[in-house]
Parts: C-alpha cells; structure tokens; sequence
C-alpha cells in the first residue's frame, strides 16, 4: 500500500471503479496488514483510491479515551456517560497516516466544509466537529471512528485485483457500522456466495 494522501474528490465515479464498494481481503493478500480485512473505499479514481478498514479494532482505546485525549467534553446528559459504552467504534482504518481520525457515517450529519459524500446514504469526516456533535448526543446516527486509512496510487489497487488480492461486494448497514467486528469478514464473503474454506486463488467479482 502506498503512503500517498489521499485522492479526496467528489469527481463522478467512472465505470470500472468501485467507489462505495467493499473490499475483501483474499487469503493470498500477502500484506499481514490486511489479512482477512473488509475495507469501505471512499475515493476511487484514475487519481488512486482510499479506503477506510471496517472490521480491524484499534487496540486499547475507546470513544471516550479519545475525546478525553481531545479535551472534548462529554456532557452529563450525554449517552457516552456513565457506562461509556458506545456504539461507535474505534478502529485501525489503514496504515497510512494512523495518527489521524477518520469518521464514516451516516448522512443525517452533513458539514458542508468537511464531509465527503460517498454515496446517498454514506460520508466521511476528518474534522474534529463531528466528534464534538457526538459527544454531544448531535452526532449521526451510526458511525465508526478510523485511525488511518488503506491507500493506493494510480493503477496500484487494479493491479492487486487482477493479481486475486481482493474480491468486492456492495455495502449495508451492518457491514460498514456494526459492532459486530468478528463477523464482518463472513458476511462480507456471504453476501457474494463465497464460503471462506472453498475458496480459491481465482479472482471473482460481485
């Protein structure tokens, strides 16, 4: 994966790119990084792609760690109070940049001046704003918090397809926000009819 930043552009998506798609990590991905991973792609275009890591979880910290370490306040009345259980998780997004926050959401939270709209129904954030609506109990309705990203150069990402380095499969709800991290692997390979011990080195596509 390249360390590149990322091609953030609202360009139109041009047919053979899988903006708003899933990737599947193969089993002969050959990057440990990736290993059994599902990956929301954010950007794809002739300029390179960048992705968000959905299933991988970032080791030791949760939502309310992190706003701690932010000096965002949580209110009382927040539901990040108390318990401190939350539904938006915080996950390892990708190697590049893992110092930096990424937000999937959904678009019932929109900033004009920080939001990528990926599809209708799915945006990403990098502002701490939405962090601060979140803490607020003002935040989208669902949501994930991502510590990096996965990049690719031009051509790059193409080319690991055609070598059989991933599949692809539409997104749901469940697939990119749900808490259910250990099963999102499966269900991703499910959705396109692929049982994970028949699987081959053949490449195949939703």
């Amino acid at each position: 994966m390249s360390q590149i930043s990322p091609p953030l552009s609202c360009k139109p998506v041009e047919e053979g790119f899988l903006e708003g798609k899933m990737l599947i990590a193969m089993p002969q991905i050959g990057d440990d990084r990736f290993e059994r991973t599902v990956i929301y792609l954010c950007v794809h275009n002739p300029e390179g792609a960048m992705g968000i890591v959905v299933n991988k979880p970032a080791p030791n910290i949760t939502l309310p760690d992190l706003l701690d370490q932010l000096a965002i306040p949580v209110p009382s009345e927040s539901p990040l109070r108390g318990s401190g259980k939350t539904s938006c998780p915080v996950l390892v997004g990708g190697p590049v940049e893992a110092g930096r926050g990424f937000v999937l959401h959904t678009q019932d939270y929109f900033s004009e001046d920080s939001t990528l709209p990926v599809d209708e129904d799915v945006g990403l954030t990098a502002s701490l704003d939405i962090l601060r609506a979140i803490a607020r109990g003002r935040g989208p309705s669902r949501a994930l918090l991502a510590l990096g990203y996965a990049g690719w150069a031009p051509g790059q990402l193409e080319a690991e397809i055609q070598a059989n380095g991933w599949l692809h499969c539409d997104p749901d709800p469940e697939l990119l926000f749900g808490i259910n991290l250990d099963r999102k692997y499966y269900s991703a390979l499910s959705k396109i009819g692929i049982d994970l011990s028949l699987l081959s080195g053949e490449a195949g596509h939703a």
